[in-house]
């Protein structure tokens, strides 16, 4: 059995989450984990000097439960499959060259090291500043964005967490968030099922 782990990131409205799950519908033996499951609850969120909640830091996230469902998907896929009823998507169980994708997507997956450190392939999504404004604005969240909150805390944020990661870009493979939604999909498949090849010739 081998096993590749997929990081998805990047900028809020980027459309990580809808590649991943287009992913994961094409992918056998694949499932996803996704950052935003594990937010603390907002009681817990602190707020900055503006009083906007601080929810794109890491510790507005439970990433040690997060790393835990990680740690049980490495140490038996499919098995983490099974109790996600995800059986579905599991063929050829047992097969000695059977390979297993985890996905992981969200916006602050290559800021949290213990967990960069394992991903196989990165890929990192950008949008210019006016298309996520706007993506932003169609959104609707729970607790709804207060006002200015998008230029006084959001945007800057994800400059601030996209220049911590600059030093490790080279790994990146930078997708165009405006392109085709097929496109990018067509794309990222094609180079993943490479890599899935790959890995089953591998002895």
């Amino acid at each position: 059995m081998k096993t590749l782990i997929v990081g998805i990131g990047g900028m809020t409205n980027g459309g990580k989450t809808t590649l991943a799950s287009s992913l994961q519908e094409q992918i056998p033996n694949s499932c996803i984990i996704a950052q935003d499951s594990y937010f603390k609850d907002d009681s817990e969120v602190p707020m900055d000097s503006n009083g906007f909640k601080q929810y794109d830091i890491l510790e507005a996230l439970h990433m040690q439960m997060m790393m835990r469902d990680v740690d049980s998907w490495r140490r038996d896929p499919e098995s983490f499959l099974r109790q996600q009823g995800l059986e579905t998507q599991l063929i050829e169980p047992s097969v000695d060259n059977q390979v297993f994708v985890l996905i992981v997507e969200g916006f602050l997956i290559f800021n949290y090291r213990p967990l960069d450190e394992l991903f196989d392939k990165k890929y990192f999504m950008e949008i210019p500043y006016d298309a996520c404004k706007r993506r932003r604005s169609l959104r609707v969240y729970t607790p709804p964005d207060p006002p200015g909150y998008f230029d006084g805390y959001v945007w800057p944020m994800y400059l601030k967490n996209r220049d911590e990661i600059e030093s490790d870009t080279s790994e990146f493979v930078f997708l165009d968030g405006l392109k085709p939604k097929e496109e990018l999909l067509a794309a990222v498949c094609k180079d993943l099922c490479q890599e899935i090849q790959r890995l089953r010739e591998k002895n």
